[in-house]
């Protein structure tokens, strides 16, 4: 018999807050974490804007002292993980790091899976190093010249710390997580991925308790001139407190942001055993591929709607019976007219009936962490029988023609919420939660 999964912990770092609480108050407030890019020179990109997190956070001050120094290194991305793993963890009541008092809970049992995305380098000190070092003549490094201008301006834990799955790694280290420990990248629909997989594996007795979530950090000259160059940032430089603006005829992209999410998820007979405050269930997960382009969505959103089914069906559940539907909702043209084609391919005439809303239109696109967060503020909105809003839809889009909750946030009946994520190389994936009840 397969287990049943709960949510008991969960973290947030974002452009909005530090910590679950106060990001679901700005939301609630319609507040936009979106400003003007501080962590590089972005005068002349035709996007100068990003959805940033505070210089304010320091992932080391959450930390026992004895522990720093085995996490000084990590890179922004791994911090925000760690920020946001913490807050989990402490609210799922588990050991704290550090302790030899493991509190009976068998940490063999215990994993991690996350959706995390690759570290931001040292952009001056390795271009420097390249210019600096090139022998035109012969076409090929110095590497001497490296050597020397690498030590001097490089450290090498940063160029490890590149590596994608160094986010689980400072995890398992900092927690003494002993099982399972994986990493995937799947572009925008990573960490809802990740927490899918990972109550897979709960489901089958394969881990006891697992920190999911995700973690990302692109707000560098390479990642916003990718996107630039696809051109599927907004360029609204004038107004970029509207510059995410889902399902709005005037939308012209996302806006890029980063943080991290993290939850704890566990078997429902480990968190009884434990006595640990159950905060929701997850009963639904599907995931396909589109197999048409790198890009983008299939046309008629079919990899989308196969996904959404697949959910349903994994919960045993009816479109009638989702209360929510927190979108995936970039605000890029194709993104926000395919999904709502999704949702009226899978939900039919009970789309018209069911909200639907976009976080991106204050938070951002968190890329690999936007699915984990997008999940904690349907648990929210669980908890509290209130939706977050998309904001700045003025004009809606009329292939948009959904029930967004424009503006403002709004009471609501919800005990069931289902969040999609659609990533770069056709990934869909849809998870279903439901309030917890025996």
């Amino acid at each position: 018999m397969t287990k049943r999964v709960v949510i008991t912990g969960m973290g947030l770092v974002t452009p909005l807050g530090f910590d679950v609480e106060t990001v679901w108050q700005a939301l609630m407030d319609c507040q936009c974490g979106i400003e003007m890019i501080e962590l590089f020179d972005a005068s002349t990109f035709p996007t100068k804007f990003a959805a940033q997190v505070s210089k304010d956070f320091n992932f080391l001050d959450g930390l026992p002292e004895q522990l720093r120094n085995n996490h000084k290194h990590a890179t922004r991305n791994s911090g925000f993980m760690i920020g946001a793993a913490l807050q989990a963890w402490q609210q799922a009541n588990l050991p704290a790091p550090g302790s030899n008092d493991t509190n009976d809970v068998d940490m063999p049992r215990v994993g991690i899976y996350l959706g995390a995305g690759e570290g931001p380098l040292a952009f001056d000190s390795f271009i420097n190093a390249c210019v600096f070092s090139w022998n035109k003549e012969k076409r090929q490094m110095d590497w001497k010249q490296w050597g020397q201008i690498a030590n001097e301006q490089m450290e090498v834990n940063s160029e490890i710390e590149q590596e994608a799955n160094m986010p689980a790694a400072h995890l398992a280290n900092l927690f003494g997580t002993r099982g399972p420990c994986y990493s995937c990248l799947t572009a925008c629909a990573a960490s809802t991925q990740a927490i899918g997989e990972a109550t897979e594996m709960i489901r089958n007795g394969e881990a006891d308790i697992l920190i999911t979530g995700g973690a990302h950090s692109m707000i560098h000259p390479l990642g916003v001139t990718g996107f630039n160059r696809l051109t599927a940032l907004s360029t609204r430089n004038d107004d970029i407190k509207t510059s995410s603006r889902p399902f709005d005829v005037d939308r012209d992209g996302f806006v890029l942001g980063e943080g991290a999410g993290a939850i704890i998820i566990e078997s429902l007979e480990s968190a009884q055993k434990r006595g640990a405050t159950i905060l929701a269930e997850i009963i639904g997960y599907g995931s396909t591929a589109d197999a048409f382009r790198v890009t983008d969505q299939h046309d008629e959103g079919r990899g989308g709607t196969a996904a959404v089914k697949l959910a349903l069906a994994d919960a045993g559940i009816t479109p009638a019976d989702v209360d929510y539907i927190s979108a995936h909702g970039t605000s890029t043209s194709e993104n926000d007219s395919i999904e709502t084609k999704v949702i009226k391919n899978a939900f039919g005439d009970q789309a018209y009936k069911t909200p639907v809303s976009s976080v991106k239109s204050m938070l951002g696109h968190l890329i690999a962490a936007a699915g984990v967060t997008e999940l904690v503020t349907c648990v929210l909105a669980i908890r509290d029988q209130v939706l977050p809003p998309t904001i700045n839809l003025q004009n809606p889009d009329p292939v948009c023609d959904l029930d967004y909750v424009p503006n403002a946030p709004r009471k609501a009946k919800v005990k069931i919420a289902m969040s999609n994520s659609f990533g770069f190389g056709g990934q869909n994936n849809t998870l279903i939660i439901k309030e917890f009840s025996e």
